[in-house]
Order: structure tokens, then C-alpha cells, then sequence
């Protein structure tokens, strides 16, 4: 039996994709995109635990979401009784650090997360098991200035990214006192209607009622589309914080339209609602979706504190650079080095360590049991690596204290182009020349 276990070829959990290179290049750019623009923004990175108590999504989350009531990964920890479970999304986590930390005693803070959340639910285009996600989160802040700032972050990062054809739905869910009127007004119509409810939405009218509105039935649209909508039972403060963030958004030229449609089916969810939609994903189109959160600090056992936040999944966003032909990178280096033989190492590698220290990427040749093998094998494999340039480390390039620099790609420098077929440089002067391969 052990043997046949040990024999058995194991692959990944399906839903839980390996990001092999070179694919792995385009995730790492779209990071540094992130990290590079949230920096600015004064946003700062948290990290929290992949695992969490259950009873953190269960109140965070809520009860009678799909996430809880079917997608996540949650076990009895065998060591001490625990109910734990993967996170499905970081909200819920981030809130409980700051309750945790005291994060907010000195004011508010701007946090941003990247990393794998879980859900187990049948893997289908955009959707996995193991997906990641980004988000941004403004804790302590209160004003629709903030609401804004976060959706022109989102925004921004589509732009940099090359993004066309996003649109901006938002919403406002008002305070509690004005959903619990909406709610009863809800309850009410669905409840004239009930012959026409399916099952999901009659067993959401007595728990839920907002998520009636999220259906996705055909059949119901025509009554979705008629049911009263919140917007008509907003007071003049949450109506005069609608109209701050629709006035700012259009000041900075950010082009929207209000969704009356568009909900959170939580309690704690106050005032904006947004969504970033793309047409060009089938069913996934919503690539970004956020909004204000006040009363989940409550919710957690914190202290009352404003809160609002986003967050996207980074697959989708990949998939939709790719769909619309943007550009990304290959995964390319600067240069690989050639060495026809182990002899000339000592020589050799404090040559490729110094360009790397001068910010040139290097991928060193490396020898098997037969050798280094012939300039020709090595030749095939500096084109196949995608680097633009090969170093040449020959006997009689050693001999002379230089290496000669070939040109393999149609974009580089201007001196290795120049009709020759290649360079030579000097090894004792790397700094001199390793601007050039940078070029």
C-alpha cells in the first residue's frame, strides 16, 4: 500500500492554480503597479492571517450569505477544539487587527492587503478556490472625501494598467434607521408578489431581503426592477454625502452613474456603494467592489468607527489586460552569460556579481555533468532565456581582460547595434559599461 501511495503522481487541489513563469512576471508587475500607487496615497500594507476564528466571518461576513452558508474552509483544529477556517476575504481580518491592536487610537489609518483568500466553491472562469485579492482600507475616516479617494485609487490603478471600457456603478445604503424603512417597504411588495419568488428569494424575504435584489433570474427581473428603491428613503445627510461623492468624482474627471440596484445585504454597511464592471468577462464583471462599512467595528466588538474600503481580484484583472491585448511583460532579463568552461569562474562570476549590483539582471550559464557545453548550445539557450544581450566570458576575451557583448534582441543599445557583432568591454571597469545593457 505505501508503495503504491509513493508511486501515485499527486497534483494540485483543483481550483488551486500553480503561477509558474513566465506568467508569474505578469503578477509581479501588476504588484509592484499596486504597491507603487497606493505608497503615494499614503496607503501602508497590513498582513493578517490566512486562518481566522469561523465566528470572525460568521458576524463579519454574515449568516446567511453564500459565503458562509456554502464557500468556506472551515475545520475543528484538532489540537485545542478551535473552529477555524481560510479566509474568504480580508475585511473581516483587518478590522479584527485594528480592534485587536488599537490601530485607531492616534487617528485614522489608510491600509491596503494583497494575498490568497478561499472559497470552496465549483472552479469556473474568474472563479477559484484559491484566488487573490487586493484591497484598500480607510479606517477612522468619515467623510465622503475618503470614499472618493478610494475609488479614484481603484480607478487610477485601471488607468496605469491599461485598462479601457471599466465603468463606475455606485449607490448609497443610507443609515440604519432609513435601511429598516426600505427593509419593511421591501418585505411588504415581495410579500404581494410571492407567487413569483423563487426558492433562493423566498427564503431570502424573511432574512434578507436586500439580496432579492441581487438575483440573477431572468424571471424575476421585471420585479426587481419595480421594487421600491432605497434611494427614495434617504434623509438629507446621507443624500448630501451622495452628492459629495458624486460632485468629486465628476471634479476629477471620473465618469459614473448611480445603480439604485446595487446593495450590500448587511447591516453594517452605511452611505457609498460602488462597483468598477467590465462587459468583456461574461457573468465575473465586476472587477472592483467596495463601499462604506461603519458598523463593523461594532459588529466585532469594537469601538464605534467609520470605515470604508474595496477590494478586487486579481485574476480577473489579469484576464482582462490579456483580453483586450494590453501590454505585459515577458519575464525577459538584461543579459546571459556564456562561459565556455569552468575554468574561467574565479574570473567570472565577481564580473556577473557586480553588474547584478549595478542593477543589471544576469542569468548565468550554468554547467552539467559534461561540462559547460559547446558556444552553440549555450548560444541557443541565451535566445530561448529572452535575454536581450549575451556575455561573452571566451578564452580570448579573458585573456584580453574583456567580455564581448552580442546583441540579441532588436531593441538594444545603440553601440551594440551599430553594424558590429558585438562589443567588447573592460572587466575591471563593470560600472562603466553596465549602464549601456540597462538602455
Amino acid at each position: 500500500m505505501a508503495d503504491k501511495l509513493t508511486a501515485t503522481k499527486l497534483t494540485a487541489v483543483k481550483g488551486m492554480n500553480d503561477i509558474l513563469p513566465p506568467d508569474s512576471a505578469r503578477w509581479e508587475w501588476l504588484e509592484d503597479k499596486v504597491r507603487t500607487l497606493l505608497s503615494r496615497s499614503a496607503y501602508r500594507n497590513i498582513r493578517t492571517p490566512i486562518l481566522e476564528p469561523t465566528a470572525l466571518f460568521v458576524r463579519g461576513t454574515g449568516e446567511t450569505t453564500d459565503i458562509v452558508e456554502k464557500e468556506m474552509y472551515s475545520f475543528e483544529d484538532r489540537l485545542n477544539g478551535e473552529q477555524l477556517t481560510l479566509r474568504p476575504e480580508n475585511t473581516p481580518g483587518v478590522v479584527r487587527a485594528a480592534i485587536q491592536h488599537n490601530l485607531t487610537y492616534d487617528g485614522g489609518k489608510r491600509l491596503y492587503y494583497m494575498g490568497p483568500m478561499f472559497r470552496h466553491e465549483r472552479p469556473q472562469r474568474g472563479r477559484y478556490r484559491q484566488f487573490y485579492q487586493l484591497g484598500a482600507e480607510a479606517l477612522g475616516f468619515a467623510g465622503p472625501e475618503v470614499d472618493v479617494e478610494l475609488m479614484l485609487l481603484a480607478n487610477e490603478l485601471f488607468t496605469n494598467i491599461g485598462l479601457r471600457n471599466v465603468r463606475v456603478e455606485l449607490n448609497s445604503l443610507g443609515v440604519p434607521a432609513e435601511r429598516q424603512a426600505h427593509r419593511a417597504a421591501l418585505i411588504t411588495y415581495f410579500e404581494q408578489h410571492a407567487h413569483l419568488l423563487d426558492v433562493d428569494a423566498q427564503r431570502r424575504l424573511s432574512s434578507n431581503p436586500l439580496r432579492i435584489l441581487d438575483s440573477k433570474n431572468p424571471a424575476m427581473q421585471a420585479l426587481v426592477q419595480a421594487a421600491p428603491q432605497l434611494l427614495s428613503y434617504l434623509g438629507d445627510a446621507s443624500l448630501k454625502h451622495l452628492d459629495t461623492v458624486q460632485s468629486l468624482l465628476t471634479a476629477c474627471g471620473v465618469q459614473w452613474c448611480v445603480n439604485p440596484r446595487l446593495v450590500r445585504g448587511l447591516d453594517y454597511y452605511s452611505h457609498t456603494v460602488f462597483e468598477f464592471i467590465t462587459d468583456e468577462l461574461g457573468a465575473q464583471g465586476t472587477l472592483c467592489g467596495g463601499g462604506r462599512y461603519d458598523g463593523l467595528f461594532e459588529a466585532l466588538g469594537g469601538k464605534p468607527t467609520p470605515a470604508v474600503g474595496w477590494g478586487m481580484g486579481l485574476e480577473r484583472v489579469l484576464e482582462l489586460i490579456t483580453e483586450q491585448g494590453a501590454g505585459l511583460p515577458t519575464g525577459s532579463i538584461d543579459s546571459y552569460a556564456v562561459i565556455p568552461d569552468a575554468s574561467s569562474l574565479s574570473v567570472v562570476m565577481p564580473v556577473i556579481q557586480a553588474l547584478r549590483r549595478a542593477g543589471v539582471e544576469v542569468q548565468m550559464h550554468a554547467g552539467g555533468e559534461n561540462g559547460f557545453g559547446s558556444m552553440k548550445s549555450q548560444f541557443k539557450k541565451a535566445d530561448a532565456s529572452g535575454a536581450r544581450y549575451a556575455l561573452i566570458f571566451g578564452e580570448a576575451e579573458l585573456a584580453a581582460g574583456t567580455v564581448a557583448v552580442k546583441a540579441l534582441r532588436g531593441n538594444c543599445a545603440s553601440e551594440a547595434e551599430a553594424g558590429t557583432a558585438q562589443v567588447m568591454r573592460p572587466l575591471r571597469d563593470v560600472a562603466s559599461w553596465a549602464s549601456s545593457l540597462l538602455s
